[in-house]
């Protein structure tokens, strides 16, 4: 990049207003560093509406930014646009739910992750680049996160103010997120809260999350069971009130009824019989979040093929969720109903970590009964 040798003006657009002058700085030029941008305030060289600025200064809608020339130099961090493929620019179109003029909604499909990272060449965030308008500068970017193998509503922002807007509604748990599941068993009680503290499992290498009471974070999950098939599965609506590394993975692992094709937290005891698919039944059902453009995104994402034949297998009909919606404010539990509840949920964890115990006995495979004369301890 050549330096610039010309004073230059810039307009601050809506998407920019409210944010540190140092801030505009770093989006739009971003190969301008801090110390450059630090000195040019201190000496008098950049100015708002003719006036002087520091670089915590706000700015506002409509402001002149004047910048000095020099200080470009070659950004580093920026990557070169990959040239995607005809068949990457389809499968981005096949997911797009929703466009608007500071998102873009998409319906992920499982398997395909999030973001890249070791052996991983084929995501999300590499696919942004397909909603790119002609001339459009801004690349797309992610705001949320989905596990590789959950389906369903993803958020992507359209630019950098947009995208600043919607993390503040995530992290400020504003934003509503409703995700549907199957789980093997059914549940006793039929609608509550699961609070369970999380925290990374050791020896796991930070993949693997458990109930941990002592130095785990919070974590809430609103719960109600839909739908019930005999004894054997349950159509569960869950919202998470916390967003922790798989938390409603573990949260319904620790009710003792883990997500149908979740080996990784339920074992061999999350799979059914029969016909219904081994794939993760995790979607990411809805999304409401407040818009920059006004009102209310509020975006639903069809289910995934596998998940569809498995709730016509077992004969859940889709449209029961919207009969009886899931109660904003469940029934409050007292303290001790949230400690027992906690110490059965790390009791229900812990044990479906274990692998299935062995019979014993002999080549028949029965299981040897208490020995004659020996009774229970008293």
């Amino acid at each position: 990049m050549k330096t610039s040798d010309e004073v230059r003006t810039f307009t601050v657009e809506a998407d920019d207003d409210g944010i540190r002058l140092d801030r505009w700085f770093k989006r739009h030029l971003p190969q301008i560093g801090f110390g450059t941008v630090s000195k040019w305030a201190r000496t008098g060289q950049i100015r708002v509406d003719g006036g002087r600025a520091k670089p915590d200064d706000r700015l506002e809608q409509g402001q002149q930014i004047r910048v000095p020339p020099g200080g470009d130099a070659p950004n580093k961090k920026a990557k070169p646009k990959r040239e995607l493929t005809n068949a990457e620019r389809e499968q981005a179109e096949e997911m797009l739910i929703k466009r608007t003029k500071s998102a873009l909604v998409i319906n992920k499909p499982p398997g395909l992750a999030t973001q890249g990272g070791t052996n991983t060449h084929n995501h999300v965030d590499g696919l942004l680049d397909a909603y790119m308008d002609e001339g459009e500068e801004q690349r797309p970017r992610l705001v949320h996160r989905l596990d590789k193998d959950t389906s369903g509503v993803l958020l992507v922002a359209r630019t950098p103010g947009s995208a600043a807007f919607f993390s503040k509604r995530f992290s400020g748990r504003s934003a509503k997120k409703i995700y549907w599941a199957l789980v093997v068993g059914v549940p006793d009680i039929k609608e509550g809260v699961i609070e369970a503290p999380l925290a990374k499992q050791p020896g796991s290498g930070g993949e693997k999350m458990h109930v941990d009471h002592e130095g785990g974070q919070p974590a809430k999950t609103k719960y109600r069971v839909v739908d019930t098939a005999g004894k054997k599965a349950a159509w569960l609506e869950l919202q998470p009130l916390t967003g922790r590394t798989h938390q409603l993975r573990v949260h319904c692992a620790a009710m003792g009824h883990p997500i149908v094709g979740d080996g990784k937290y339920g074992g061999k005891d999350a799979f059914l019989t029969g016909s219904v698919s081994r794939k993760m039944h995790l979607h990411a059902r809805r999304l409401i979040i407040d818009s920059p453009d006004g009102g209310k995104l509020d975006v639903t994402a069809d289910l995934p093929e596998h998940f569809a034949a498995s709730m016509e297998q077992i004969g859940f009909d889709e449209n029961a969720s919207d009969a009886t919606p899931m109660r904003d404010d469940p029934p409050p539990k007292s303290r001790e109903e949230k400690k027992q509840q906690a110490r059965q949920h790390a009791k229900n964890y812990r044990k479906s970590q274990r692998g299935p115990r062995r019979a014993r006995g002999g080549a028949g495979g029965k299981p040897k009964g208490r020995p004659a004369g020996r009774g229970k301890k008293k």
